[in-house]
């Protein structure tokens, strides 16, 4: 299973990106894709996540800034980032809980990063 992520970038302050995320590769049932992002020297954190079925979770420092999207027809996942700032510079990672078949349990994958840098 691969994810890839796309759509990172430099902006400036106030300004918008979209984040993408596609889930590849031998995929019996996939759920809960999420961004997290992880800035110089902090911890990984939690952005946003969306189950297939449920209202989407988001970090209370993105809310009414972030919008999260799950298209899991096509095992994909999208973040809208608007209103951005310094605060919001990190690498961008995305990840999915991913089933390869009926009777394996559902393991954590992650996307390989990507860099938003936000200047002021």
């Amino acid at each position: 299973v691969q994810l890839q992520a796309s759509g990172g970038g430099l902006v400036q302050s106030g300004g918008s990106l979209r984040l993408s995320c596609a889930a590849s590769g031998t995929i019996f049932a996939i759920d809960n894709m999420g961004w997290y992002r992880q800035a110089p020297g902090k911890q990984r954190e939690l952005v946003a996540s969306v189950a297939s079925f449920g209202s989407p979770n988001y970090a209370d420092s993105v809310k009414g800034r972030f919008t999260i999207s799950g298209d899991y027809a096509r095992n994909t996942v999208h973040l809208q980032m608007n209103g951005l700032n310094s605060e919001d510079t990190a690498v961008y990672y995305c990840n999915a809980e991913v089933k390869i078949a009926r009777w394996t349990p559902l393991r954590t994958y992650w996307g390989q990063g990507t860099q938003v840098t936000v200047s002021s």
